[in-house]
């Protein structure tokens, strides 16, 4: 069998202290099969290739919509959520042939920039086929729409087909509502039925615009316009709750399934106060995407209330529609220069481990340990003497 010894200024393990030169061994098949701390000297090694950089596990993408990706650069930054919707409304339709080439591109793309796995948020089947094929581990999550209470049978049931075709191909898959926003309370009952039977992990868009509290709160703003002038439904019957979205939902999904938190770039203490009162941390997370947030809102969560809410914080890319690009190192970047003070240990932790646990991979990915096959990443360009990424830093996938 052949073995690798790769070694770099650090190795960032993220299931112990960082390893100054340390080394990783790896089997032909890329499962690690001993760590060495070398004690900063590895002159008696040999065939061990050395990096000026940082080895880290694969990264996680804990949010990505892979089916927009023929999307990129067609929708203005800064519109807002509403008109940003909109604008998907308008445009999601295009050649099949085009719209699969650039979900492949994809798909390649994030898996040469270190992705090892994936969370992505599907509204059909167009990307079956490209995720059977793929070395990126995917755990769709085929999203729910439904604003209107009589439609709830009807998207419950396309969602159990793309299910099963999910299912038939041996792909991960769970079905889960958008937003809370746009499903309404017989569709929520029908999603948490399943959730509960399934065991399955639940996602949602939480938080990501001012609009949506504005709607909860006192039926006005720009996403209840949306409804009534873009999308031309009768929102007679809907009623304010003079809450924040939060509260409306948060009773509305299982407290005993793991729920993923989308976004939260809204999310005020009250908010993480109710969370903490109603669900676990254990099986809680908040993803942040945070590029995606600069992109339409041209704004970032607070981090610092983030980290202190108990709950571990993930990373995702969010769509090519609301991206320049699906690099987790490039959302890594954007974090660090907004919270000075957030160590690089943290942001791989939660680029790493807390999106393993997330996706319930942590048995084979997140971190550098003996037995697991977590993908090796070199990044290169960083401050190694404040341990920052610097602007140009870059990633390079070892194995």
């Amino acid at each position: 069998m052949r073995y690798r010894k790769l070694s770099a200024s650090y190795v960032f393990t993220l299931s112990g202290a960082p390893l100054k030169n340390g080394m990783v061994v790896t089997d032909s098949d890329g499962t690690v099969v001993e760590v060495i701390d070398t004690a900063d000297d590895l002159s008696e090694s040999e065939g061990v290739e050395h990096y000026s950089g940082i080895l880290c596990p694969g990264f996680i993408n804990a949010h990505c919509h892979l089916e927009l990706s023929h999307l990129k650069g067609k929708i203005a930054e800064h519109g807002h959520l509403p008109e940003f919707l909109h604008q998907i409304m308008l445009l999601r339709n295009v050649d099949e042939g085009f719209q699969e080439m650039t979900a492949r591109q994809a798909d390649r793309f994030m898996w040469m920039n270190g992705i090892v796995a994936v969370g992505d948020v599907a509204n059909g089947t167009s990307t079956i086929e490209i995720k059977e094929n793929s070395k990126i581990d995917y755990h769709t999550f085929i999203e729910c729409f439904g604003f209107l209470p009589e439609k709830a049978p009807r998207a419950m049931e396309y969602a159990g087909f793309a299910f099963m075709l999910y299912d038939a191909s041996r792909l991960k898959a769970s079905i889960v509502p958008h937003s809370p926003y746009s499903v309404s309370n017989d569709l929520f009952e029908l999603l948490a039925a399943d959730a509960r039977g399934e065991g399955s992990i639940v996602t949602i868009h939480h938080q990501e615009s001012a609009e949506e509290d504005q709607m909860f709160l006192d039926k006005s703003g720009g996403m209840i316009d949306h409804y009534a002038n873009d999308l031309k439904l009768d929102t007679t019957f809907w009623q304010p709750t003079g809450k924040s979205s939060t509260h409306v939902v948060i009773d509305k999904i299982p407290a005993e399934n793991q729920l993923l938190l989308v976004h939260n770039t809204f999310a005020d203490k009250d908010d993480l106060a109710l969370l903490r009162e109603k669900r676990s941390t254990g099986n809680t997370f908040l993803v942040t995407c945070p590029n995606a947030n600069l992109y339409i809102e041209d704004r970032l969560p607070d981090y610092e209330l983030l980290r202190n809410s108990g709950f571990r914080i993930c990373l995702g890319t969010d769509s090519l529609a609301s991206n320049h690009t699906l690099s987790i190192l490039e959302e890594m970047k954007t974090i660090g220069n907004a919270v000075p003070d957030l160590s690089l240990e943290e942001l791989l932790t939660w680029a790493c481990v807390n999106g393993a646990a997330a996706l319930r991979i942590s048995d084979w990915a997140g971190s550098i340990e003996v037995g697991k096959k977590p993908g090796i990443n070199l990044i290169g360009g960083a401050d190694l003497r404040q341990m920052k990424l610097m602007p140009g830093a870059k990633v390079r996938r070892m194995v």
